[in-house]
């Protein structure tokens, strides 16, 4: 990818996300995308690292889609007036394949995130990760969407 369109891409990402178009906040952006593109040149300039962006764009655009669909489900639970026959709380062990430490916490804060869902902590043992979920008709179904999801999405960045 040319330099010059990824600092461009860079600085309108800030400029959407800050807010502000203002001609200051976009010269602002540029150079923080210039910063990050001198930061990130070996990455960038290999084909491994571009596979690698590829990956962490499904990884963000799983997440996006998650965020969305899980909070509309939280959003229904939550409006229906009989709350107690709908909350079906519970604690699931999900056997973990990703093994380092950045994996895990990816894989934990991705899920902490999702509304509705909540890592709690990690097996001694490192290969279960404990999962509260806000309502669960199916432990199975849970089990396999995380790891169908979102562990599938974090192994592949990782590899």
């Amino acid at each position: 990818m040319n330099t010059a369109l990824l600092v461009l891409i860079l600085a309108l990402l800030w400029a959407g996300t800050t807010g502000s178009f203002s001609g200051l906040n976009l010269l602002f952006g540029g150079l923080l995308g210039l910063a990050a593109a001198f930061l990130l040149r070996d990455s960038l300039s290999s084909r491994r690292g571009l596979r690698r962006m590829g990956r962490i764009i499904r990884l963000l655009g799983l997440f996006l889609y998650e965020l969305m669909a899980s909070a509309v489900r939280v959003a229904l639970v939550v409006i229906r007036p009989d709350l107690k026959a709908v909350v079906r709380p519970a604690i699931v062990a999900v056997p973990l394949s990703v093994t380092s430490d950045a994996e895990i916490t990816l894989l934990a804060n991705l899920i902490t995130l999702t509304p509705g869902t909540l890592s709690i902590d990690v097996s001694p043992d490192r290969k279960h990760l404990y999962v509260h979920a806000l309502t669960m008709d199916d432990r199975e179904a849970l089990i396999a969407d995380i790891v169908n999801g979102f562990e599938k999405q974090v192994k592949a960045v990782f590899e």
